[in-house]
């Protein structure tokens, strides 16, 4: 892979639809061969960011480049270091999943045994060897999925980006993607949106947060986890204590020390704005409304946690402001 300071970067990169701002001047630079997470809620504009940075959509004002190369510049040979797997990718039903691969190579000038061999290079990494010899059109939403993938590795490039790459895989499945995509590293650049921030978390590197259009917060994924670090203090009661639990998250809201306080399929979450007094104090109140639990730990916040506390953050600065 060519060296470069950044495999993707942004300056001031922004689009319109009618009234609608959908990226408000995002700059951004993801060091190559790194795995970068791309997050942000309905809406926040990823799709748009993707489209911009693979030449789908042009911006209003900005500019991005790939692998160094201005995306705007019409240079034609970019089109062969980057590859782009769509959320909801479409196929020609009749074609054999063997015969799209082998027509994508084709395109990017793979021929002969060189083909074969790369044809059958990414069947066996997605997991599709068995099903190659069948049509497309009778693929469940998971082969497809992975068959996207093979279509997107076919030309093994130096970017890669994947719009919700695992969205319609069962948890094996997933689980084996996200292992592929981790086997990348330091071999591409993948840069990947999605909803499971459990997987971002899990195979990424670095990510970015963003929220209407505008960049909240770019960094390593441990950095950020230090930076709020403040812990989340879980316990499930046992079962049959429905008043007694009530009446503790009302007194742990009230808690100067407790920020948010969440139940969840009958687990409870305590983020602690002052670790010290929280540590002192919890199972004080525990013990004061006679509430048995199952399980209690303390552990660092998730990336979920993260990105559910910054993007909240952005709702009530706004809502304060208006």
């Amino acid at each position: 892979m060519t060296a470069m300071a950044s495999a993707i970067s942004c300056d001031g990169l922004t689009k319109r639809y009618g009234d609608v701002l959908a990226l408000d001047h995002l700059s951004l630079d993801v060091p190559a061969g790194v795995i970068f997470g791309f997050l942000g809620p309905n809406g926040a504009g990823k799709t748009t960011a993707l489209r911009l940075f693979t030449g789908l959509a042009f911006p209003d004002s900005g500019s991005a480049t790939i692998a160094g190369v201005n995306v705007a510049s019409g240079d034609v040979s970019l089109h062969r270091r980057y590859s782009f797997l769509d959320q909801s990718p479409q196929y020609y039903g009749w074609m054999r999943g063997r015969e799209l691969l082998e027509f994508v190579g084709a395109l990017f000038g793979l021929r002969g045994a060189t083909l074969r061999s790369r044809v059958d290079e990414v069947l066996a990494l997605t997991g599709l060897t068995e099903g190659a010899k069948r049509r497309i059109g009778g693929y469940s939403g998971g082969m497809r999925q992975r068959l996207g993938l093979a279509q997107a590795l076919i030309n093994q490039p130096e970017v890669l980006f994947l719009d919700e790459p695992v969205s319609s895989l069962d948890p094996e499945g997933r689980h084996d993607i996200l292992d592929v995509i981790a086997g990348l590293r330091g071999t591409s650049t993948v840069f990947m949106s999605s909803h499971v921030l459990a997987d971002i978390e899990r195979v990424c590197d670095a990510v970015a947060i963003i929220n209407k259009g505008r960049l909240i917060v770019s960094s390593t994924v441990t950095e950020l986890q230090d930076r709020y670090a403040q812990p989340i203090f879980t316990f499930e009661p046992e079962p049959g204590q429905d008043e007694r639990v009530q009446r503790l998250i009302a007194a742990l809201r009230e808690a100067t020390w407790a920020g948010e306080v969440v139940q969840e399929h009958g687990v409870v979450r305590v983020l602690a704005r002052d670790t010290a007094q929280a540590s002192s104090e919890i199972l004080g109140l525990l013990a004061a409304h006679h509430v048995a639990v199952q399980r209690f730990e303390r552990g660092r916040p998730s990336l979920e946690d993260i990105f559910l506390r910054l993007v909240g953050s952005e709702h009530t600065e706004k809502a304060t402001a208006e």
